[in-house]
C-alpha cells in the first residue's frame, strides 16, 4: 500500500515520496509533507530555476539559491519566476 501524505503544496491527501530527497531537515520535511505529484512539479520547475539563474549547484551560493526556491515552492507563498523569464515558445 502506498504511503499517503497531506500534501502541503496541493492541499490534498496524495501518495507520498518513496525516499527522503535530501539528507537534512528540509529533506525530511519534504518527505513528510509533499506528494509525488508535487515533487514532479518541483523537478520541472527546478530545471527552469537552475537554467535561468545559471546556478552551479557545486557552490554554496548556488545551493543556497536552489534551496530558497525549493522551500518557497513547497512551503511559502509560491515560487516567483526569475526576472526577465520568458516561457519557451510552443510550436
Amino acid at each position: 500500500m502506498a504511503r499517503m501524505v497531506q500534501c502541503a503544496k496541493l492541499n490534498e491527501e496524495l501518495e507520498g515520496l518513496d525516499f527522503v530527497p535530501f539528507p537534512n531537515e528540509l529533506g525530511q520535511r519534504i518527505y513528510d509533507n509533499i506528494s509525488k505529484q508535487a515533487w514532479q512539479m518541483w523537478i520541472n520547475y527546478s530545471v527552469m530555476v537552475i537554467n535561468e539563474y545559471r546556478l552551479n549547484l557545486a557552490t554554496t551560493e548556488g545551493q543556497e539559491v536552489y534551496d530558497r526556491h525549493l522551500e518557497e515552492f513547497f512551503f511559502g507563498e509560491g515560487a516567483e519566476m526569475p526576472p526577465g523569464y520568458r516561457p519557451p515558445q510552443t510550436k
